[in-house]
């Protein structure tokens, strides 16, 4: 199993729905609103990390107003 917690940036005043969005995804397993330099904190689970790097760059980062955001993949061996 592949996870990564994805920090996303999101133009001011649209992370509730953009949260909303990503807890629709199926390899979205949690998504929640932060304070700080980013506004949601996404943990994603998949089986590869090939899969899991085609949510991030397939469909978080390509959710309207996203503008950047900072991928932290746990070690498989750390699980």
């Amino acid at each position: 199993m592949a996870i990564a917690y994805v920090l996303v940036s999101c133009d001011l005043g649209f992370d509730a729905e953009i949260i909303e969005e990503l807890k629709h995804l199926s390899d979205v397993k949690e998504a929640h609103g932060i304070f700080g330099a980013y506004d949601i904190l996404t943990k994603v689970e998949s089986d590869s990390v090939e899969h899991l790097r085609d949510v991030i760059t397939w469909k978080i980062r390509k959710l309207n107003r996203v503008r950047s955001t900072l991928t932290l993949i746990v070690p498989e061996k750390q699980e």
